[in-house]
């Protein structure tokens, strides 16, 4: 059975198809059904939207579900915002198969339920064939803070860099699957709360950190330079980059830099707690092949540069976005 156009219509079939899918698997002890849902918040609140329009909707090591919560929350979690609640909203095109769209919010459940996370809202529309990719789902994402002052524009001079793990797997996958390319890896997208709880727990003094989405690392980093006016220095050879993302590079012409991540973080701190968080991220099994990468030269005009693995220093381009894949 697929979408039909009479879905969309807010009447029995609207009711029809979110009893049979969304209410299904997605129904808790919060969710309203009547045009909002009345929350406890605590004090101080962290509130994050993004949009998921991801193509192919269903990737290696994950689907626009999974990405449309862990995307969200994880953009809380680098604020140093605990995630508590999620609201979304699905746009249907019509002819999505029920089979498809069933597959996706189970997706979305296991990881909400994986986060104990609870969905507190909720709207579905469908539009008629073209209009969208198959399945749009915008996300917003509430959180409880729980350490204040994590910004991009507070990097200093002799600040460390640490990235999480190894980067540019999401975007391989979805550059490899839309161009009929076969690449022996999943895409890095996952949930990142656990991971980064424990960093904020233990006092460490945490300049700025980022989940590594649109235009991969070398966005990140071009953003955390400009923002705090300094330049940065990082080293080749302590990236971690998997070999299948760089045979992928090499043959369509791209750096691994600039691919998207979904799940991997770039944090700045100082050198004292340097080596603590890197012990933290590596106790953690998305944090394994976590490596400090380079460190902040000095308050500057911003500046992001490269030392290769033979010992050159380069500036660090931003690819053009017509060259990148739609990953989110």
């Amino acid at each position: 059975m697929n979408v039909k156009l009479y879905h969309g219509g807010g009447a029995k079939e609207t009711r029809d198809l979110i009893d049979k899918i969304f209410r299904k698997h997605l129904q808790n002890e919060l969710l309203s059904k009547e045009d909002a849902t009345i929350l406890n918040a605590p004090q101080k609140i962290a509130i994050t939207t993004d949009s998921f329009t991801v193509n192919p909707i269903f990737f290696k090591g994950g689907d626009i579900g999974k990405l449309s919560i862990a995307g969200a929350m994880n953009d809380l979690s680098v604020m140093g915002a605990k995630p508590l609640y999620m609201s979304m909203g699905f746009i249907l095109e019509e002819g999505l198969s029920f089979e498809e769209l069933e597959k996706i919010v189970i997706s979305i459940k296991n990881e909400l339920n994986k986060n104990n996370v609870k969905l507190v809202a909720a709207d579905t529309k469908v539009v008629p064939k073209g209009m969208v990719d198959k399945i749009y789902i915008n996300s917003s994402a509430i959180g409880e803070v729980i350490k204040e002052g994590i910004s991009s524009s507070n990097l200093k001079e002799g600040d460390v860099l640490i990235v999480s793990g190894v980067i540019g797997n999401h975007g391989a996958v979805i550059m490899a699957q839309r161009h009929g390319f076969d690449i022996d890896i999943d895409s890095d997208c996952a949930s990142l709360w656990e991971m980064i709880k424990p960093i904020l727990k233990e006092g460490i003094e945490i300049h700025a950190m980022r989940d590594l989405t649109r235009g991969g690392l070398a966005t990140t980093l071009h953003e955390f330079s400009q923002n705090s006016n300094v330049e940065i220095l990082i080293e080749e050879e302590t990236i971690p980059i998997e070999e299948p993302v760089l045979g992928l590079c090499e043959v369509l012409g791209i750096e691994p830099y600039s691919l998207a991540c979904e799940g991997r973080i770039l944090i700045a701190t100082t050198p004292k707690d340097a080596n603590k968080v890197l012990d933290i991220l590596k106790s953690h099994k998305l944090g394994e092949k976590a490596s400090i990468i380079g460190k902040v030269l000095k308050s500057s005009r911003p500046n992001v540069y490269l030392k290769t693995s033979y010992g050159h220093i380069r500036y660090l381009e931003e690819a053009p976005g017509e060259m990148l894949p739609r990953i989110c």
